[in-house]
């Protein structure tokens, strides 16, 4: 009896980790949404591409990877990966959210179209907010905290149609840089 017990928990854990991780692009957007300089962006963005975690390590070499996805005027339009190679004094680790703004179509169209690289120049509004997600045996919760007075008050502008935010996960790297980061993209399925 102990055994199903430990199964049927292990199982209802797993659930709700599924459940959980299938609303990471919501939870994700919805912390920007009440990030403080990101938030008025979501009002006047054609599009976005949001990344729930992206990991960045590196010892002199380093790199950093993560998945996300991409809406055009809120609704989803497919998927997006993020790799990042770089070299220079650096060590440690980090996890970061990531969402990318872009002004217009033709931004979009820019970054839609086949492999994106972020040139030299391009950098990230870094944001201070908190996010957690428990499961257990009594449940499953999540939280995000952000706000006005929780943001760095760095003013934001568009630069060459987009805009890009981070909120630092957790780590030991401080800043997340977005120069020489490549895009890859694939268009959602249509349901026929």
């Amino acid at each position: 009896m102990k055994l199903v017990r430990s199964v049927l928990a292990l199982v209802v854990l797993l659930t709700m980790s599924g459940v959980a991780s299938a609303n990471k692009y919501v939870d994700t957007i919805e912390l920007f949404k009440k990030a403080g300089e990101s938030a008025n962006f979501f009002s006047t963005a054609y599009g976005y591409a949001v990344f729930p975690t992206i990991g960045k390590g590196g010892f002199v070499v380093g790199g950093a990877h993560g998945t996300g996805h991409v809406y055009e005027k809120g609704k989803y339009i497919g998927n997006t990966s993020v790799t990042q190679i770089s070299v220079g004094f650096q060590a440690g680790g980090q996890a970061y959210s990531q969402i990318v703004f872009f002004e217009d179509k033709r931004a979009l169209d820019e970054f839609t179209n086949g492999n994106f690289e972020f040139e030299a120049g391009v950098s990230a509004v870094a944001i201070t907010a908190a996010a957690s997600g428990a499961a257990g045996t009594s449940g499953a919760s999540a939280t995000a905290s952000g706000g006005k007075k929780d943001a760095k008050t760095v003013g934001s502008s568009y630069y060459k149609g987009m805009a890009v935010f981070t909120i630092v996960k957790g780590g030991a790297m401080y800043q997340a840089t977005v120069a020489g980061q490549k895009f890859t993209f694939d268009a959602a399925k249509e349901d026929k």
